[in-house]
């Protein structure tokens, strides 16, 4: 099944800085841009750190304390303040795994790189939100269409799908018993789907518990 990547999601239009882009610079364009964070690329577009609302303002608390000299201290830059190493996804990866690993290292936004690593795009939260506002028409296509038809080779009409908000309703019936997993399985892989209902049964039991008490000999 095609499942949507990063690429389809992600915005290409990166406002970014680079190691030696002033501490100031940053913050503005932070709030110019209405944006939470940003890439800090290299030479070679290659993302080498992020810089987020939440370092500035942790490296602004920690700085800010009474000097008892005069002398002109160094300007802070985007390679003082940036989180590094950057965490980064793939443009061929799945959304899905995007918002995985946006949930497990609880960051808001990731940049998107390229097979050498260099960056293409970003992809955030609120884009990853639009896996689970498709409309249920085009969910319930990819079901029939793809799962069904494509992948378990079912005949037409044998399985009925109905989706609702993406909550997905599977009835009637299949023909093997060991694809009633494998039906569950995929639906719940298609993009948009929130949770699956199966009341689908089977005309034969092709199980091998089935075939042990098939063949068991009286005693």
């Amino acid at each position: 099944m095609k499942h949507i990547n990063v690429a389809d999601l992600m915005t290409d239009e990166v406002v970014s800085v680079t190691p030696d882009t002033a501490f100031k610079e940053v913050a503005k364009l932070l709030a110019q841009h209405d944006i939470s964070g940003l890439p800090v690329l290299d030479d070679e577009d290659r993302v080498v750190g992020v810089v987020s609302q939440t370092d500035l303002l942790a490296r602004a608390a920690a700085t800010h304390v009474p000097r008892q000299d005069t002398a002109p201290s160094r300007s802070l830059t985007a390679g003082d303040v940036m989180s590094a190493p950057a965490i980064s996804v793939h443009a061929a990866e799945t959304a899905a795994d995007a918002a995985r690993l946006l949930t497990r290292r609880g960051i808001e936004r990731l940049p998107v790189v390229d097979e050498e690593d260099r960056l293409v795009g970003i992809v955030t939260r609120m884009d990853l939100l639009r896996l689970f506002v498709r409309p249920d028409a085009e969910i319930r296509r990819r079901i029939v269409e793809e799962v069904l038809t494509e992948v378990l080779d079912v005949p037409g009409g044998d399985v009925e799908v109905h989706v609702v908000d993406g909550i997905v309703a599977l009835g009637g019936c299949l023909e093997r018993q060991s694809q009633l997993p494998s039906l569950v399985s995929l639906v719940k892989q298609v993009d948009g789907v929130v949770s699956v209902e199966s009341r689908v049964t089977a005309r034969n039991d092709d199980t091998p518990a089935a075939h042990a008490g098939r063949h068991a000999l009286p005693w």
